[in-house]
């Protein structure tokens, strides 16, 4: 579960940091706007941006993100108080705003609420439970093998659960920015299916895939 972090506050950067790691994320954290912009297709959950940074600021670097990633929840940080620029942050396409000074615990909130990792370990099925802290399926008790890859998918279905997830975004994620075919996409959601109550993951046609909420999803 990785999160770019964009912050020039250098002392600020390693408190976020050291709390969401204690959280079980992995933060790759930048002070400068050009240098996060050319990692911003390495597979992340989420973004959090601060807006004045050297380089590239935060707005201009989400203008970019949703230039080909719709669905990953940004969160802006920042200690501006011009109604305008908020504005814009959320005509951009930012899911949350947090003005500094802020506590961290309110911002783990935000991304607790936004990601959906609020448990470690989160039912598909009353039998099939998702470990998230160590990435494990669990079926009646016994840990199941999952690819990474498959681990991947399952984490952003189960984040996004309820909602359309679509091949951009599942490319971007699972296959961390590489290039993936249509029938690469395909293939792996079959292969999950096979490991979990096939009829959980729904298709939506020409656009992704979603997961039905528990009470939809039959063993």
């Amino acid at each position: 579960m990785k999160i770019l972090l964009l912050e020039d506050n250098k002392r600020l950067n390693e408190t976020i940091v050291k709390r969401l790691e204690i959280k079980g994320f992995e933060v790759h954290s930048f002070v400068d706007g050009e240098e996060a912009y050319n990692a911003i297709d390495n597979g992340y959950i989420c973004f959090i941006l601060d807006i004045n940074v050297p380089s590239l600021d935060g707005t201009e670097l989400l203008k970019r993100i949703r230039e080909y990633n719709m669905d990953t929840p940004v969160i802006i940080i920042s200690s501006t108080v011009e109604l305008d620029v908020i504005k814009n942050s959320y005509s951009y396409g930012c899911n949350d705003y947090l003005k500094k000074p802020f506590f961290i615990d309110e911002l783990e909130i935000k991304i607790e609420k936004l990601c959906h990792f609020d448990k470690d370990i989160i039912e598909i099925t009353k039998n099939y439970k998702f470990n998230f802290k160590d990435s494990l399926l669990e079926i009646d008790g016994k840990s199941e093998h999952l690819s990474r890859k498959e681990r991947l998918l399952l984490n952003l279905l189960l984040a996004q659960r309820g909602k359309v997830v679509s091949f951009d975004t599942i490319q971007a994620i699972v296959w961390e920015g590489n290039y993936a075919s249509i029938d690469s996409i395909r293939s792996l959601v079959r292969r999950v299916r096979k490991k979990i109550p096939i009829d959980c993951i729904e298709t939506a046609v020409d656009v992704g895939y979603f997961l039905k909420k528990e009470e939809y999803c039959q063993a």
